[in-house]
Parts: C-alpha cells; sequence; structure tokens
C-alpha cells in the first residue's frame, strides 16, 4: 500500500498540500461541491495535482507533509517540487 504526499495547485496559483492513501479520491473530494468537506479546498478550488510522492508509511508521507508546509513559500514549491516549471489548466 502505498501514501502519497501531493501537492495541489488552484487557478489563482495558490498551493494546496495534504497526505492521503488515496490521491485520486483525495483530490476528488477537494473538489467536490458538497459543503462542509474541507473549508479551505472547497472555497477556493477547483484543484489539481501538480505533484506528488509515494510513500511507504503514513509516518513517512506525513514528514514530508510538514516537511513542505514549514518552507511556507510557494517560491520554494516552484524551485524545488516543480523545477521552476508554472503548470497550467492543460496539464
Amino acid at each position: 500500500m502505498s501514501y502519497w504526499t501531493y501537492v495541489l495547485q488552484n487557478q489563482a496559483g495558490k498551493f494546496y498540500i495534504g497526505h492521503t492513501e488515496d490521491l485520486e479520491g483525495r483530490v476528488a473530494g477537494h473538489n467536490s461541491p458538497e459543503p462542509g468537506r474541507g473549508r479551505y479546498t472547497h472555497k477556493n478550488g477547483p484543484w489539481q495535482i501538480v505533484w506528488s510522492e509515494a510513500h511507504s508509511s503514513r509516518a513517512d508521507a506525513m514528514r514530508r507533509e510538514k516537511e513542505i508546509k514549514a518552507m511556507k513559500s510557494a517560491r520554494w514549491i516552484r524551485e524545488n517540487l516543480l523545477n521552476g516549471r508554472v503548470p497550467t489548466s492543460r496539464d
């Protein structure tokens, strides 16, 4: 079983960082129109996956999520995870 650390991006260029064991289901949940399913992501979507990384344990996925969140920087995400690439809605 794999666990994932992921970065989502909305059309305004904002990022959301999380972890899950069901990547596609989790993104669908973030983009769900149902109220109460993640206040920040519900209000600021739609979201697309721009980066993900597989881990063998939930603890490793959570640790990586905390590392990325500790950077507190969209610039760091773009330069280090996306290799300077700015995702578009076509990606």
